[in-house]
């Protein structure tokens, strides 16, 4: 009887112990011993997804980023008519021939290809560069107004000359294929010091383009060359007609 007694005392001590050790489970919550990861988060799943729309607050915000083209940041002056052309003799086919091939090598660099007359190095008189873009932007009323600066430099070529150098400075603004603002200015610089570089800044306080509804605006700066010369006054040189006289 006395071993039965104990037995059902050991018994009952494990029940008991069990019992204690699953209430302690339960009232631990998340890092209890009765969790087995089924309300943990997944470290490995991806985030919700974030909302495409953009603010109006980052609309007023956003200001286009400059760029620069390809082939716009540089800009040459060469001189013009340094060497009389001389009078061209009548040769027979083979002198003519051999006059030809000396003229073609004399126009060839030292790279072995040809020099363009027009835009020969050793004739530079000015190498102009864009060094820097920056911008500044406004909104109000609907529109967006911008403020380009361009910061560069002009460095005397062989052919240096003092005086005043044309640099021809376009802005332009896109939306896609749309151009929203452009404008090409004519801005000079004073080149007196033939041992050093002269910098510049030129600013365009005029770019006033449509409010943008999405932040895919792209603003341009750099030398154009490519804009044809403006064509001559017609009005010069012809004489106006005078009314007839009245009595």
């Amino acid at each position: 009887m006395a071993f039965y007694s104990v037995n059902r005392r050991f018994v009952a001590g494990l029940a008991l112990t069990g019992f204690m050790l699953a209430a302690a489970g339960c009232q631990s919550g998340d890092s209890g011993i009765l969790n087995f990861g089924l309300t943990k988060k997944d470290p490995t799943a991806p985030p919700p997804p974030q909302d495409p729309k953009i603010l109006a607050s980052q609309l007023r915000a956003y200001c286009p980023k400059v760029s620069l083209r390809d082939g716009t940041a540089y800009f040459n002056t060469y001189a013009k008519g340094a060497t009389a052309k001389p009078k061209k003799k009548k040769l027979d086919p083979a002198a003519q021939a051999e006059a030809e091939a000396a003229a073609a090598a004399a126009q060839t660099g030292p790279n072995g290809q040809p020099v363009d007359p027009a835009h020969d190095p050793s004739k530079i008189i000015y190498q102009a560069s864009i060094t820097d873009v920056t911008r500044d932007c406004t909104h109000a009323n609907g529109q967006m107004s911008m403020k380009i600066a361009v910061a560069g430099k002009v460095v005397p070529g062989p052919m240096f000359a003092p005086g005043t150098i044309t640099m021809p400075i376009r802005i332009a603004v896109q939306h896609g294929d749309e151009v929203l603002y452009s404008q090409l200015h004519p801005y000079q610089v004073q080149v007196t010091d033939p041992s050093a570089a002269t910098q510049f800044v030129f600013v365009d306080n005029n770019v006033v383009v449509p409010e943008p509804t999405a932040r895919d605006y792209q603003a341009y700066a750099g030398y154009d060359e490519n804009t044809p010369a403006a064509s001559a006054d017609k009005s010069k040189g012809k004489r106006k007609k005078r009314a007839p006289a009245t009595n």
